[in-house]
Formats: structure tokens, C-alpha cells, sequence
């Protein structure tokens, strides 16, 4: 990484449940959660900023090895900060709280994975991270295009929130995979600049491991919207889409990513009162079991 000043020091609360396995000190830790419970801009049902607590919670009935990876979370040094401080109200100070909290975290060699929280959180962290890696190529599962220049009078609407990374991303390179909901004109423009990505469900995920392919060893930032998941396995979350994805799909796009580099992600948009079943957490939970193992997959132990 190059050298930097120090970002002041963030803010956390540190209340209620830690991630599985996680330590509460950075020291020795290669990767640092943190939740950013803000869901300010939420356009249908509220309740995203109670996606990281749910997370936390639910995460201690999983196991920490994954068959699917052949990985143990056990064999990973990781530190759960808790949940960003941020204010109440428009999206713009809590953006900037993740960017300087992201700058902050990579000044001390971390990388981070975010829960949030609705979507419009994810260029804040793009934008520190693209000093250390301006290469860097965003990553997104997601139901929603999410390119609109505003929404609802906001440009940092959730409805933006990749139109804003672009804005930050030197590569300007974004692949989205399997966008099912949009307006005429974002989907003119994911096809016209080649970032929809196909995935036929059930299948292994072939065209994103074509698209990625000239990219081998470039930085990937990873972006999960929850809802890219169907409603019926991930009903809480707050713009549900039909015609979405169960776990077997998920489980092809990690096939592709754990042969290339990633370097940071988040993990968005779970509303867990939206589901008492809390099979929604709980699914949120296994994500990002597997996006830790993602993250430290050049350093964590292999059980072949």
C-alpha cells in the first residue's frame, strides 16, 4: 500500500452481538467488520439499519468451516469494530464517515468488509479504497441496477449507489451481475458498456468467469445487495424483487471470485423485522461468512 496520512479515528458502538469468531482488537487481524445501520434514503420499507445487529446475532448458530470454500473462519484472524457512530438524517455525512473510516482502517493494513445498511453507504468505501488500488474493478450482486443520477430529489439516493461509485472509480470498470430491475435507460446503458452479466440459475456462474477473466490479479471490491437473492429465501429485505437467486448461485459466483483477488466488500440492505423467520439474517449471515473467507483467502489455512 502507499503511504498515508492517519484518518482521524472513528467511532464505533461496540453494544450487543460480535460476528462468529470475531476479535474485538485489530491487532494481528488482517480484516475489519463494521456496520454502517443507516437506511435514510430507503424509498419502499425502512429497516435496513438493523441489518448488522441481525447479522451479529444469527451468526453465532453457524458453523465456522465452510464445505463449499473447504475453509475454517477459525484459521482466520479477523476483528468485528462494531457499528460505525454516524448521524441521523441526509446520506452525504454518513458516506464521508465511511470513507474516512475506510482510509482509517487501511492505514492500519486492514481490509474491511461493511454490513449494512441500505446501499447508498458503498461509494464512500470505493472512494478511500481507489488511493490504495486505483486499478480496482467494482463487483455487484444486486436485483437493481442502481444507476440513476438521482432519486427522489438525492443523488445518494440507494437508487444511485452505483452511479455514484463510477463517479469515484478510475477503472470505471463495473460488472453487474444478473440486474433484473431497472429503468429503459439503465439497462440500455448495462448492455451498451458490456456490465450486465448473465447467470442462469442453477448453472456455474460461466459468464462472469468469462468477464472477469482478462482481469486476473486486478483488485475487486465486492458489492451484495441482498435482494439479488429471490424473495423466497430472502423476504427480508426492503425491495424485494421476484426472480432472484437461491444459495447454489450464490455458491457459482464464489467458484469465480476465489480465483481472483478481493480486496474489500459490503454486504447491504437486510431488514430483518421485514422476516420473523430470521431466515433472512441467517442467510445474510452465511454470506458473509464466505465474503470473510474471500478476504483472506491468501492468508488463511487450506484443509485439502
Amino acid at each position: 500500500m502507499k503511504n498515508r496520512k492517519t484518518s482521524s479515528i472513528p467511532s464505533f458502538s461496540k453494544e450487543g452481538s460480535i460476528f462468529l469468531g470475531a476479535n474485538r482488537s485489530i491487532e494481528g487481524c488482517e480484516i475489519a467488520i463494521f456496520g454502517v445501520p443507516f437506511d435514510g434514503t430507503t424509498s419502499f420499507r425502512p429497516g435496513a439499519r438493523f441489518g448488522p445487529a441481525s447479522i451479529r446475532e444469527v451468526s453465532l448458530g453457524l458453523e465456522t468451516f465452510c464445505p463449499e470454500l473447504n475453509l475454517d473462519l477459525e484459521d482466520l484472524s479477523f476483528v468485528d469494530l462494531g457499528s460505525l457512530d454516524i448521524p441521523f438524517g441526509a446520506p452525504e455525512p454518513v458516506i464521508q464517515a465511511v470513507k474516512e473510516t475506510t482510509k482509517h482502517l487501511l492505514s492500519k493494513k486492514l481490509k474491511t468488509l461493511i454490513l449494512g445498511g441500505e446501499h447508498s453507504i458503498s461509494s464512500g468505501a470505493v472512494d478511500a479504497i481507489v488511493a490504495d488500488h486505483p486499478e480496482l474493478i467494482l463487483v455487484q450482486l444486486d436485483a437493481h441496477a442502481d444507476l440513476r443520477q438521482e432519486w427522489l430529489g438525492s443523488c445518494h439516493s440507494h437508487a444511485c449507489a452505483m452511479r455514484r461509485c463510477l463517479d469515484v472509480l478510475p477503472s470505471k470498470k463495473i460488472f453487474q451481475v444478473a440486474i433484473r430491475s431497472g429503468t429503459r435507460q439503465e439497462f440500455e446503458e448495462l448492455i451498451k458498456k458490456n456490465q450486465l452479466i448473465p447467470h442462469k440459475h442453477g448453472e456455474p456462474a460461466y459468464f462472469l468467469e468469462k468477464a472477469l477473466k482478462p482481469y486476473q490479479g486486478k483488485p475487486i471490491y465486492l458489492s451484495i445487495d441482498l435482494d439479488w437473492f429471490d424473495p423466497s429465501v430472502m423476504p427480508g429485505t426492503g425491495t424485494p424483487e421476484p426472480g432472484g437467486f437461491i444459495w447454489q448461485d450464490f455458491a457459482a459466483v464464489l467458484d469465480v471470485l476465489k480465483t481472483h483477488k478481493v480486496v474489500a466488500a459490503d454486504i447491504v440492505e437486510l431488514s430483518p423485522q421485514l422476516d420473523p423467520s430470521n431466515v433472512s439474517s441467517i442467510l445474510a449471515a452465511k454470506v458473509t461468512r464466505s465474503v470473510l473467507m474471500l478476504l483472506g483467502l491468501s492468508n488463511i489455512k487450506k484443509n485439502y
